[in-house]
């Protein structure tokens, strides 16, 4: 592939310029005027939270090839040094947009509601009593000032951490102090007001009694700041207890090297000079911001239940989901047929049923299972425990290499462990990223293997934002291929030849290219073609010059990518036949579904792998087809569907900027909305069969 690389340069956006342009279009939900407020406020701050994460990883990889002199290019032609200045340029004009966002379009808007958040110098004498009154007796008692002086060297301040730096007068030169905000307590607190409601900032409340701090100094000034660190793990996986190595990273990741330095921008110039100094960064890792840091908090305050009215109307996952209606044993309806879920519009907790159900299941024999992600109470997790502690045999995956994910992991792994489960820590040089989920059951006509496989996590948590599809099957070559996948996972098998599956890393990248060649041919033929595909990212540059190749010869492509795509389509001679569409909106996009025309005869596969080499080469990954023809059809009308939005989607430009679908003599369509009402809908049709009269559901009283 790299070999391609250096010989063919394909036109290609670097990823991480890709990536900012994908926050930038989060960023438009948060001007959106028909958005809810709190929905804007919401979108906000989850463009700070992924700046966050951006910095941690991305930027500081780019930073540490710098570093060590690292002089090869990207596959848009970029160097680390040339790329290093343009990121820092794109990133400070996104900041400036951020903050303008805040307070040009959102404030006004939350002040029409009445919703406001003001300093203590616009206080009232009772808002500011109340204010002391509340530092006094909760802020004073958490708050731990830390002198740098010769004796006290700066302190290791926690990445993300909120921070404010106060200087001091000396009888001769400044001194200064360090008071971390403390994040146990809220960001934000609500005073009395006699109008609305009325919030100030926990660093606003610190600095107003910062004299009760110091009371024997005389404080010239004082900044909030805030560090992000490098975040990237450096593990040896050929460390004797993988578990082990992943803890002691954790503890070097709270240590990392400084790659940004946020600072309010009325800091002074000493203050501003000691924290570049004690924090070693140089001018382009600072930024200097007009407003409160860390804009993530904003989550917190829109999830307010007094503001409920101001967000979008909640999407209501159905239970059970139209595919399960009336059926007490899910294994019975699972023997039946093929069943497709699609969430959150059916609800997750079909899946965590399945599992709650063979854990009590005396004919279960066996459960094996993957985890990527897991929820911090995962019912997913108690499940297998209990599996476990009712004598099945359990064999679960837990992926410690999972980013950000690592602690929760361990923990769950731990527990797991205790609980008898066999556990196994992922594989050495891979991440296990594929979702599957194997139930081994003795049935009146012997052992049956039923199977869940699924886009997304197990992870009840995000199931409820993230848009995801899995499907139940008991068919024995995808009892056969998921057998032989755990094999490979737990043991020293070598990769079968699967029935039914396409497993990363041996062979998704082969089957992709074999069949976007195959809608080449096609179409050279005179035969029916065309490839779809729905992924988060694409990024591989041997995937994306494929499509290139198939664009030049009349195959239409047309691609759901909901974040990061170095592809340019619309280039005359090269990608006239490629149409790109990002969908922002209420839900993240997260399924993965592929399409192929096939000469008329179409194949239609999901997973867990998105067009990225790291997926494709460096992963455990899952696809699989849909084959019973129901399933297919309800595949088919989902992409139709999704192709279809005129108010999330976007379409991105041959200059590569993504412009809004224009809506002119089309009736709106938001998929999510109608994904919701098609899964009710479908749930109706049963009720009103039964005259109204509910089934019982799946699960029993007593397990749940």
């Amino acid at each position: 592939m790299n070999d391609i690389i250096e010989k063919i340069k394909i036109p290609y956006i670097n990823r991480e310029l890709s990536w900012m342009d994908f926050n930038g279009r989060v960023l438009e939900e948060a001007f959106e005027r028909e958005n809810p407020i709190m929905e804007r406020i919401r979108f906000l701050a989850i463009t700070a939270s992924n700046l966050d994460e951006f910095f941690m990883v991305r930027v500081a990889g780019v930073k540490e090839q710098v570093n060590s002199d690292y002089r090869g290019e990207d596959p848009s032609g970029l160097k680390p040094k040339q790329l290093l200045p343009l990121l820092s340029q794109k990133i400070h004009a996104f900041t400036e947009k951020q903050y303008s966002c805040l307070y040009r379009s959102i404030m006004p808007a939350m002040r029409k509601s009445d919703i406001s958040f003001i300093l203590p110098e616009e206080m009232s004498p009772d808002q500011l009593r109340f204010i002391s009154d509340y530092f006094g007796k909760v802020l004073f008692p958490v708050l731990t000032p830390l002198a740098v002086d010769t004796s006290r060297p700066f302190p290791l301040l926690a990445n993300k951490s909120l921070n404010i730096a106060v200087r001091l007068k000396g009888e001769e030169d400044s001194y200064f102090a360090v008071v971390q905000v403390p994040s146990i307590l809220s960001r934000f607190l609500e005073v009395p007001s006699t109008r609305g409601k009325t919030y100030v900032l926990l660093e606003n409340v610190i600095m107003y009694k910062l004299e009760e701090l110091f009371e024997l100094s005389n404080i010239q000034s004082a900044c909030p700041f805030r560090m992000t660190r490098n975040s990237d793990l450096d593990i040896d996986e050929e460390s004797e207890d993988l578990l082990i190595e992943i803890q002691k990273s954790i503890k070097k990741r709270k240590r990392g090297k400084p790659v940004r330095l946020e600072l309010i921008q009325k800091c002074d110039v000493e203050t501003r000079e000691f924290l570049i100094d004690m924090l070693d960064v140089s001018e382009d890792e600072i930024y200097e911001l007009p407003g409160p840091l860390d804009l993530t908090f904003f989550s917190k305050f829109a999830s307010i239940p007094e503001f409920k009215s101001l967000c979008f109307q909640p999407i209501e996952p159905v239970y059970p989901p139209a595919d399960f209606w009336g059926y007490d044993d899910i294994f019975e309806a699972i023997r039946e047929k093929d069943r497709m879920v699609h969430h959150p519009y059916e609800s997750f907790d079909i899946v965590v049923d399945f599992v709650r159900r063979a854990a009590e299941d005396e004919n279960v024999l066996a459960i094996k299972q993957t985890l990527y992600r897991v929820s911090g109470h995962s019912p997913i997790v108690a499940a297998l425990i209990t599996a476990a502690e009712n004598g099945k045999q359990v064999t679960v995956l837990v992926e410690l290499k999972a980013r950000f994910d690592e602690e929760n992991n361990i923990l769950w792994a731990k527990k797991l462990e205790e609980a008898g489960c066999h556990v196994i820590y992922g594989l050495a040089g891979l991440k296990t990223h594929c979702k599957i989920l194997l139930v081994v059951r003795r049935d009146e006509d012997g052992i049956r293997r039923y199977l869940h496989m699924g886009t997304g996590n197990y992870n009840d948590s995000t199931a409820k934002i993230y848009t995801d599809i899995g499907v139940f099957t008991c068919k024995e070559p995808y009892g056969t291929d998921a057998s032989s996948l755990f094999n490979v996972l737990t043991g020293y098998s070598r990769p079968p030849e699967y029935n039914r599956f396409v497993v990363a890393p041996h062979g998704m990248r082969s089957f992709f290219r074999r069949m976007i060649e195959k809608e080449i041919e096609n179409s050279r033929q005179g035969l029916p073609c065309g490839i779809t595909a729905k992924v988060n990212s694409l990024v591989d540059p041997d995937i994306i010059e494929l499509l290139y190749k198939a664009s030049q010869a009349n195959v239409p492509v047309r691609l759901l990518v909901r974040g990061i795509c170095c592809l340019i389509p619309g280039l005359p001679g090269t990608s006239e036949n490629i149409t790109v569409y990002s969908i922002v909106g209420q839900l993240l996009e997260h399924s993965r579904i592929f399409r192929f025309e096939n000469g008329g005869s179409p194949k239609i596969y999901m997973g867990s792998a998105d067009w990225m080499q790291r997926n494709l080469d460096r992963r455990v990954e899952l696809i699989f087809p849909i084959e019973e023809e129901d399933l297919r059809q309800r595949a088919f009308a989902i992409l139709d569907l999704m192709l279809s939005d005129n108010i999330n989607a976007r379409i991105m430009q041959s200059d590569t900027v993504y412009a809004h679908i224009d809506k002119r003599g089309k009736a709106p369509c938001n998929c999510q909305i109608e994904f919701s009402r098609l899964a009710q809908a479908a749930v109706n049709k049963y009720i009103e069969q039964d005259g109204n009269k509910p089934f019982r559901p799946i699960y029993s009283v007593e397990l749940r």
